[in-house]
C-alpha cells in the first residue's frame, strides 16, 4: 500500500469521525434547545395559569367591593330594589380588562353572578380569569357571599347576659354588652365590649366575656386565661356590635311584603287589641280578632268576630299591625310572623303560651317570630312548653314576666326553645323567688344557619363563607 493512499484513507476516516461528532453534537444541541424551549413554554404556561388565577381572584375582590358600595348599609327594600335592577354580572356576564402594576393589559376576568332568591341574602359569584397570551388556559373560582342572619346565634342580645352553672349551650352567643358564663359553651361566645362592670355583683371591671367558675377569671389588665373547659368554642371580645334599631327597616319591608301579598303573605290591621293565630299542619292558619285581654296575665278575655282560615304563606310573611297571640304547628312551611305597630308610637308584643312546633326538622319547616316590643310567655302557659322558632324582641325582651297573685300558674316545669333568640333587653324565663320555669332548655336549630326565616334581619356586611376552584 502506498504512503499516499494511506494518508488519504486516514483523512477520510477523520472526516467521517468529524461528521459523526458534529451529528452527535447537533442532536444533543437540538435536544437541549428543544428541552429548553419546551420548559420555557411550560414555565410561561404555568406563569400564565398563575396570572389567570390572580386575575380571577381580582374579579372576586372587585365584586366584594362592588357589593360593599351598592348594598351594604341599605334597608331591606333598597337592597331588593338593587337586585331587581341591573346589577353587574347578573343578566349577562360582566367582563373587565386586567392590567398589571405597570399598566399593561395582560388579561381579562368574566363575572357571572347568581343573585339572592326571595328573602335570602346569598350571592354566588363565578369569576373566570385568563391572560391574552394563553386565552384558552382559564382559571375559574366560585365563591358564596352572604349577610349573616339574626338566626345564627342561639342568643343574640343588646343587654348584659349571665349563664349560670349547669348551663350548656350549643350555638353561638353574642351580646353588645358583657357576658358572664359559668356553664359550658360548645360554640363561640362574643361581646362588643372589652371590659364592663357586671351589674349582678360589686367589684371592678371584668373581661367582656368572663367566668366565675373556679378558678374565677382575673381582672383586667391581666391576660385572658385559656378556659377551654368553659368556652369550648372560644370567646372573642371586643367585636362589632349588632344594631337592634336597624330592624325597623326590616319590619317596614315585611309590612310591604305582606300588604303586597308576596308568596301568599297576609296583613292584618291594627284592630281592637290584636289577633290570635293558630298554625295548622294542613298548611292553613286560623285567625280571630282579639277584643280584649288581661294586662296582668296577658291572656285573651274575648274575641270580636268569627274565626277565619287562610293558607300559610310559604316563604312569606304574616304581618299583624298589633299584638299577636301565636300557637300551633306547621308541616312543610317556612313563614315569619310579626307583631308590630308602624303607624303610631304604641309598641306591640307577641304572646306565646302554647306549643309552637315543627313537623319536620330537616329545614323544610321554619318559623320566625318578631315582636316589636316583647316576645312574652303569658301566665297560663303550658307547664312543659316548647317553641320551635327563631325569636326576636326588637325593643323589649324575650321572656316571662314576674307574675304574682293567687290562682296558680306561677310555677312551671320546663320551657324548651329549639331555634334562636334575639333580645334587646335581658331575657329570662325564671325568677329568684322560684316562679317561672324551673328548667330552661335552649337548643340551636342548625338549619337556621343557611335557611333563616323569610325576610329575617341580617347583618350589614357580606361575608365570604364558601370558596371553590373548578
Amino acid at each position: 500500500m502506498s504512503k499516499v493512499f494511506l494518508k488519504q484513507k486516514q483523512k477520510g476516516a477523520a472526516l467521517v469521525y468529524g461528521l459523526i461528532i458534529m451529528m452527535v453534537v447537533a442532536i444533543v444541541l437540538t435536544s437541549i434547545i428543544g428541552f429548553v424551549v419546551s420548559n420555557t413554554k411550560y414555565a410561561l404556561q404555568i406563569h400564565a395559569r398563575e396570572q389567570g388565577f390572580q386575575i380571577a381572584e381580582s374579579g372576586i375582590q372587585y365584586y366584594r367591593w362592588y357589593l360593599a358600595h351598592q348594598v351594604e348599609g341599605r334597608t331591606a327594600s333598597q337592597v331588593a330594589a338593587f337586585w331587581a335592577g341591573t346589577p353587574q354580572g347578573v343578566a349577562t356576564p360582566y367582563e373587565v380588562d386586567y392590567r398589571d402594576p405597570s399598566g399593561e393589559l395582560i388579561g381579562k376576568y368574566k363575572l357571572e353572578v347568581t343573585p339572592p332568591s326571595g328573602y335570602s341574602s346569598i350571592v354566588t359569584v363565578k369569576s373566570t380569569g385568563w391572560t391574552y397570551r394563553y386565552p384558552n388556559d382559564k382559571r375559574i373560582i366560585e365563591v358564596r357571599f352572604r349577610k349573616p342572619a339574626w338566626s345564627e346565634d342561639i342568643v343574640l342580645a343588646n343587654d348584659f347576659l349571665r349563664f349560670g352553672a349547669g348551663t350548656e349551650t350549643f350555638g353561638k352567643i353574642h351580646s353588645n354588652q358583657g357576658i358572664r358564663f359559668d356553664g359550658i359553651a360548645h360554640n363561640l361566645v362574643s361581646s362588643s365590649v372589652a371590659t364592663y362592670n357586671d351589674p349582678d355583683h360589686t367589684g371592678g371591671d371584668e373581661f367582656g366575656v368572663h367566668t366565675h367558675d373556679s378558678p374565677t377569671d382575673p381582672l383586667p389588665p391581666a391576660a385572658v386565661p385559656d378556659r377551654s373547659d368553659i368556652f369550648e368554642g372560644g370567646r372573642s371580645f371586643p367585636v362589632a356590635s349588632v344594631d337592634f334599631n336597624g330592624v325597623l327597616g326590616d319590619l317596614s319591608n315585611m309590612k310591604s311584603v305582606a300588604q303586597a301579598g308576596t308568596s301568599g303573605s297576609r296583613y292584618f290591621a291594627n284592630t281592637h287589641q290584636g289577633w290570635h293565630i293558630i298554625l295548622k299542619t294542613d298548611d292553613t292558619f286560623d285567625v280571630r280578632n282579639v277584643q280584649s285581654f288581661n294586662a296582668a296575665t296577658n291572656q285573651i278575655n274575648n274575641y270580636s268576630g268569627a274565626w277565619a282560615n287562610y293558607a300559610i304563606p310559604d316563604d312569606g310573611v304574616i304581618f299583624v299591625e298589633n299584638n299577636v297571640w301565636i300557637s300551633g304547628a306547621v308541616n312543610g312551611r317556612r313563614v315569619t310572623i310579626v307583631g308590630a305597630n308602624l303607624i303610631s308610637a304604641a309598641k306591640k308584643t307577641v304572646y306565646i303560651g302554647n306549643d309552637i312546633r315543627y313537623t319536620n326538622y330537616d329545614g323544610s319547616d321554619i318559623i320566625g317570630i318578631i315582636g316589636q316590643n316583647d316576645v312574652e310567655i303569658f301566665r297560663a302557659s303550658e307547664d312543659d312548653l316548647r317553641i320551635d322558632a327563631a325569636l326576636i324582641a326588637q325593643e323589649g325582651r324575650v321572656g316571662r314576666a314576674h307574675y304574682t297573685g293567687g290562682g296558680g300558674n306561677l310555677y312551671k316545669t320546663t320551657i324548651t326553645i329549639y331555634g334562636a333568640m334575639a333580645t334587646n333587653e335581658r331575657y329570662g324565663f325564671a325568677w329568684t323567688d322560684g316562679t317561672g320555669y324551673a328548667t330552661r332548655n335552649l337548643y340551636y336549630d342548625n338549619n337556621l344557619l343557611y335557611c333563616p326565616p323569610p325576610y329575617f334581619p341580617t347583618g350589614t356586611q357580606y361575608e365570604m363563607d364558601l370558596w371553590e376552584e373548578f
